[in-house]
This record gives structure tokens, sequence and C-alpha cells, in this order.
């Protein structure tokens, strides 16, 4: 019974890993579309969300299930509990990139992004990407350093959101209020996809050390003074 009950822990974890690749597949694949004004690639991003929102119903049955039928303690609880919180994150994070294939499908046969604003989505949307690959990853191997460094990663998200509001304030903008509107929006949708990407690696730390991701110390990194 109880390795049956581990196995069920295990396939808990399998989902996560499962929506997590969806999602980050998902945002690289919304970028191209919305560069490309390439519609098609746009509503097969929106259908395919459908896939992630069922991975994480069942996620949800199955542990709605184990808390009633097995009761767990310590760190078997602290497994099913986090397990939820992540699948909501990856999920949320599936609707932003479905965000940015709609905004791509409402512009089509444009682009909603003008040309000199291209590299700087493009980078968002692959950093974005790097981002849940990692994310992924320390859900698989439970690393906590790892997970500690996408915060830091994080960092390059904010700066690029940065840079899109420099262009946007710029006195010599061009392309009008409605593409301001797009790109804001664009740029909102890229910083909460990571900051949930974020946000799944710090509930791995929680899940393996039972504290937050902000009580500890990442690796090689010197404390502060006084502290």
């Amino acid at each position: 019974m109880r390795d049956a009950y581990h196995e069920e822990l295990d396939s808990i974890g399998d989902s996560l890993v499962e929506m997590a690749r969806l999602v980050g597949s998902a945002i690289g694949r919304a970028t191209t579309a919305m560069l490309d004004a390439d519609l098609k690639m746009a509503e097969s991003v929106i259908a395919a969300d459908q896939k992630v929102d069922d991975l994480q119903h069942d996620l949800e049955a199955r542990a709605i299930a184990l808390l009633a039928r097995q009761q767990p303690v310590a760190t078997d609880l602290r497994i099913v509990v986090t397990s939820l919180r992540m699948s909501a994150d990856l999920e949320r994070s599936g609707d932003l990139a479905q965000h940015v294939a709609k905004l791509a499908r409402l512009r089509f046969p444009d682009s909603a992004v003008p040309r000199d604003l291209h590299a700087t989505i493009l980078e968002m949307g692959q950093l974005a990407q790097r981002l849940m690959a990692k994310a992924a990853e320390v859900i698989i191997t439970k690393d906590v350093d790892l997970a500690l460094q996408l915060e830091q990663d994080d960092d390059e998200m904010d700066q690029l959101h940065r840079t899109l509001f420099q262009h946007l304030m710029d006195d010599r903008w061009k392309h009008g209020i409605e593409t301001a509107v797009d790109v804001t929006l664009l740029g909102r949708y890229y910083e909460r996809f990571a900051d949930h990407a974020v946000s799944v690696a710090k509930r791995v730390v929680y899940l393996v050390t039972g504290e937050h991701a902000d009580e500890i110390q990442p690796a090689g990194q010197a404390p502060v003074e006084g502290a």
C-alpha cells in the first residue's frame, strides 16, 4: 500500500515536470507567432493550453484524494501541498503564453510588435523559455542551489522589461497608442511568466528544506555583513 502511495507522489511530480515543459514550449511558440504574425501557430498555442488545464485538474484531484485517503504528515504533506501551489503557478504561466498568442491572433495579419522592438521581445521570449526549462530541472533534481539561481536570472527579465518602457516613453515613439498598449501588455506577460518560474523554484526550495527561499543564502554568495 505504501509503495503505491509513494508512486502516486512521484506521479504528481512527473505531472509538474510535464506542465513546466508544456508551458515553456508554449511561450516560445507564442513568441514566434507574435513576431512572425503566424496565425496557425498562434491558434495551436491557444488550443494547447487545454492540455495544461487538464493536467492541473487531474493533479489537483489526485492530490486531494491522497490527502483524504492517506492523511500524510511531515515531508509527505509538504510535497502534496507544495505541488498544488506549483501546479497553480504553472497553469497561470500557460495562460500567459496563451495571452501572447491571442494578441498575435488579434493583430493578424500584422505583428503587434514594431520592427525595432523585435529583438527585445524575442530575447524576452527566449529568456522566459529558459527560465521555465530551469524550473523543470529544479523540480526533477530538487537542486536548491539551482533553484536559488532563478531569482538572479530573473533580473535579466526585469531589465528587458525596463528597456521596453524606455522605448515607450521615448519622445521619438512613432507607433501610436494601440501599439504602445500591445507592447505594454506583452512586457507584463513575459515578466509575470518569469515570476511564476521563479515561484516554482522557490516552492521546491521549501519542499526540500522546509525553509523559504528568502531565508537561505545561495551557495558562493558572501553573507550580508551584520545579518
